[in-house]
């Protein structure tokens, strides 16, 4: 299992086809870690917390990115065992996804799982 997450830009009304902005899949190993640093609802259940647009998951993004590097061993700890979903995988795919919602802030958020 995975996160494919999509931020959408200027989406069509009618059939919500548009370019993608962004497209990252991250592994579903990394929930706990993800639930630790305060992300795992608004990355992999935006449309169940209120998440419809890109610039929503800046402050998000920007605490949980603060908090895993104040304190790395505390998220290390959340690490899969065989090696698919590690901290040094998360951190910079969070810092990816930041970039993405900072460039395009009124980009639609979609997560498929």
């Amino acid at each position: 299992m995975s996160l494919n997450l999509h931020l959408i830009a200027d989406p069509c009304p009618h059939c919500g086809r548009a370019d993608e902005v962004l497209d990252f899949n991250i592994t579903h190993n990394l929930n706990r870690m993800a639930e630790e640093a305060g992300v795992y609802d608004v990355l992999w259940r935006p449309e169940e917390n209120g998440v419809k647009l890109a610039v929503q998951l800046v402050k998000p993004l920007e605490a949980a990115i603060e908090m895993m590097m104040a304190d790395p061993s505390r998220f290390q700890a959340h690490d899969a065992p065989n090696g698919w979903g590690t901290f040094e995988q998360f951190l910079p795919w969070l810092v990816k996804v930041l970039h993405a919602c900072r460039a395009h802030p009124e980009a639609e958020v979609r997560a498929g799982r």
